[in-house]
Formats: C-alpha cells, structure tokens, sequence
C-alpha cells in the first residue's frame, strides 16, 4: 500500500516535470526568427502542438495542486463527489484524481 508521503513525492515530482517542460515550451515558442512563408508556415504548426503540450501541462498541474491541498486538508483519496474512498489503485494509475471509478465518467 502506497504512503501518504509517497504519493506526495510523486505528485510533487511530476510537477516539477511539468514545469519543467512547460518552461521547455516557451523557450521553443520564443526561438522562432524565420522569414520565409513557408517556414513561417511549418513553424507556425510546430508552436499549436507545443501551444496544445503547454496546455495541458498546465491543465495536470492544476489537478495536481487540488490534490495536494486536499492533502493538506485531509481529503485526499475521497471522491469530491460522493465522498466515497477512491481505490488504491485507480491513484496508483491517477494520483491526482479526485473521483472514485464510478463518478469519473459523469
């Protein structure tokens, strides 16, 4: 069975991937200095994808931060809707997830 404090060091370190390589993003997005069309055009496709990355980096840090406050409140590993314990392994698979299985698809 999987620790408190370890699924914690796990969240936090995903976050600091994703910092990381939303950081990574930017500095791609910020690189660009083509003058022709038709690598303006290329590159122009390569920042949506990265734009689209960068997005949902952001989108798994905030889920990230609503976990580690539940926490610190000591709510985390209960779903938010029915209040029920989330299985160990579905946060094995999704530690950040605040839904049961049941409550995920709705």
């Amino acid at each position: 069975m999987t620790t408190l404090e370890t699924r914690k060091a796990q969240l936090l370190a995903r976050r600091n991937q994703l910092l990381s390589r939303m950081e990574t993003i930017e500095d791609e997005l910020d690189q660009h200095d083509s003058k022709d069309w038709e690598e303006m055009a290329t590159e122009r496709e390569g920042d949506e994808v990265l734009e689209d990355l960068g997005q949902s980096a952001s989108d798994e840090i905030r889920m990230i931060d609503a976990a580690l406050q539940r926490m610190d409140e000591g709510e985390y590993g209960f779903c938010v809707t029915c209040g029920e314990e989330i299985s160990a392994e579905r946060l094995d698979v999704l530690p950040a997830t605040p839904f049961c299985r049941e409550h995920a698809a709705h």
